[in-house]
């Protein structure tokens, strides 16, 4: 598909609507452009993700070793078509119900599938896990945390425009997917990168509270102490 842009700025938008797919226009506010703008938001952190695994080898300032080169390869690869198939949604998402266009992508259950199969072979290399997880430790894993939870709200988004015109269940499913293949890779680049993942500690903050608010015991008077040693002596006699 050929796309020649000449010029950014339109001036279209200065009254607060926007152009969907086919020329319909709507308010820049509306659930539709809340949808597809943020699946746009995820599309750019899904390029941050990849700028970051690129960068993480060995000597850059990481907690860990940084991936390995085969890895990095791998995910980049994974994450370039995702981010690509993000775009594909964020197209349909924009072209008003019910309506297409001429060689217009399409979501299916394939792509779903894919993701399956990818956290498969990625949860082979990686522990049960005992707690929730938080994000960090390395680059690429708390840039792939954020992924994952806006990644969320994009879902989120897209389940309250299916409230208001039909948007294809495929859709629901991918966008669904998508977070828990966030979640694993998160896991799956600090395994790689040899480094722990931070973990939620149930009740930290309320246990250490609780530590410094609890009295100490106070010491016996100096008298009384003597008074009962005296008491044992007079005994022993």
């Amino acid at each position: 598909m050929a796309i020649h842009i000449t010029r950014v700025y339109t001036r279209g938008g200065d009254g607060g609507q926007t152009s969907l797919v086919g020329g319909a226009r709507v308010d820049k506010d509306c659930r539709k452009l809340e949808s597809y703008g943020t699946v746009d938001e995820l599309i750019c952190l899904v390029g941050t993700a990849r700028t970051l695994i690129a960068a993480d080898s060995a000597g850059k300032g990481t907690k860990s070793g940084g991936l390995p080169a085969v890895v990095r390869s791998e995910l980049e690869t994974s994450l370039r078509r995702v981010q690509n198939r993000l775009f594909d949604m964020g197209s349909i998402l924009a072209t008003p119900a019910g309506q297409s266009y001429p060689n217009m992508p399409q979501i299916g259950d394939e792509d779903s599938a894919g993701l399956e199969r990818e956290m498969d072979g990625m949860q082979k290399s990686l522990e049960p896990l005992n707690s929730f997880v938080l994000p960090g430790g390395t680059l690429p894993n708390a840039a792939l945390h954020q992924c994952r939870a806006v990644c969320r709200r994009a879902e989120r988004e897209i389940l309250r425009l299916s409230r208001e015109e039909s948007v294809d269940k495929r859709l629901v499913k991918y966008i669904n997917r998508l977070s828990d293949y966030f979640f694993v890779m998160s896991r799956y680049a600090s395994r790689k990168a040899g480094c722990k993942e931070y973990l939620w500690e149930y009740g930290l903050e309320s246990a250490k509270a609780a530590k410094a608010a609890k009295p100490e015991k106070a010491a016996k008077p100096a008298k009384a102490s003597a008074a009962a040693g005296k008491k044992v002596s007079a005994k022993r006699k």
